[in-house]
């Protein structure tokens, strides 16, 4: 899957890895079970992104459960959002 080699998933929980490529942002998504993705910083200029932190924003305020940017949404709709900024 091409998403998968943008987004580069960390393999597992237990060995995530503290290193995140320049221009790139570790985040956390899933309703219960927590996901890390690498995304481009471009992203975060797109306004269906922006959207998805003011979501995040409204739910966990500053203070986010997995010690970085935690996104709430299903892990399907974020790879569907990733893939068509990845198109754009």
């Amino acid at each position: 899957m091409a998403i998968q080699k943008i987004l580069r998933r960390s393999l597992s929980a237990e060995k995530r890895s503290t290193e995140v490529p320049k221009g790139h942002l570790a985040v956390y998504v899933g309703e219960s079970e927590k996901k890390r993705f690498l995304i481009p910083l471009s992203y975060l200029n797109h306004p269906s992104f922006q959207e998805l932190l003011c979501q995040a924003e409204e739910e966990f305020g500053f203070r986010h459960p997995m010690g970085g940017l935690t996104i709430p949404c299903s892990e399907e709709s974020f790879i569907g959002l990733t893939s068509h900024l990845r198109r754009a």
